[in-house]
């Protein structure tokens, strides 16, 4: 994908330099388009990057081999963080203005967990910032580890919402048998006080994750759950029905699971 792009013409050949700042990297003119457009390598990628958020380009295996290092970088760029926090600063927005809670107990927020409360970053650091095809036994021996940092940004929506009586829980792809590693890490870096942290039972495993997340959604509402809001880094965990009266996409372009 990504690798035959028409109007790139050996775009090898501009690999002359990196720009220092930021995850501004690539200004080198590589190619007029027919629109005769001056197309370089960042305009490139950070195209796709965007069509990745805007669920235009979907089960890509891997991000483009020549995007790789723009993709990483921009996944720890100031650019990102300040994208992350406008998402989320949306959904204080609508707390303040729209919840009401009950004092039934019932009403609820969900969170996925990678990439929305742990970072993955580091680990694909490690594998060409989604360059390789996900291994799954890779990942997780990483999970393992416990080392995953909290995404501060969430951190402070995370407490937002525990401070005001909203019962939360966390909808995540891992399997079951990462539950150890998985709570140890939460709690390690902080989040703590979720209501349910929900993983992948062996029945589960047929479906694609939009199957299972809207699965695991219907359960919490036929228990009387209102589920005022849900963000997730990832579009098959966001969609399906029954869903959240809100849903808050982060952004994550380094990997696609169906």
């Amino acid at each position: 994908m990504g690798r035959n792009l028409g109007f790139l013409l050996c775009f090898c050949s501009f690999f002359v330099g990196l720009a220092v700042a930021d995850w501004n990297i690539w200004n080198q003119r590589i190619e007029k388009n027919t629109n005769e457009l001056k197309i370089t390598l960042k305009n490139y990628c950070e195209a796709w990057r965007i069509n990745v958020e805007l669920h235009n380009i979907r089960n890509f295996e891997t991000v483009p081999e020549e995007c790789t290092d723009y993709i990483g970088k921009y996944m720890s760029s100031t650019q990102f963080k300040v994208d992350s926090e406008k998402a989320l600063e949306e959904s204080t927005i609508y707390l303040s203005s729209t919840f009401k809670l009950t004092g039934d107990g019932k009403d609820a927020w969900v969170f996925d967990v990678d990439d929305t409360l742990l970072s993955t970053v580091p680990y694909f650091k490690k594998h060409c910032n989604g360059g390789e095809k996900f291994n799954i036994a890779s990942f997780e021996k990483w999970v393992w580890e416990r080392n995953a940092p909290a995404l501060e940004h969430t951190m402070n929506l995370f407490k937002e919402i525990k401070g005001k009586g909203l019962k939360i829980f966390l909808i995540s792809s891992r399997g079951e048998h990462l539950r150890d590693p998985t709570t140890d890490n939460l709690f390690k870096v902080g989040f703590t006080g979720w209501s349910g942290l929900i993983l992948r039972k062996d029945e589960d495993n047929g479906m694609t994750v939009q199957e299972y997340k809207a699965e695991q959604r219907k359960k919490l509402i036929n228990e009387g759950y209102r589920l005022w809001g849900m963000v997730g880094s990832q579009w098959p965990s966001l969609l399906g029905f029954p869903s959240a009266m809100r849903t808050f996409k982060l952004p994550n372009s380094l990997y696609y699971i169906p």
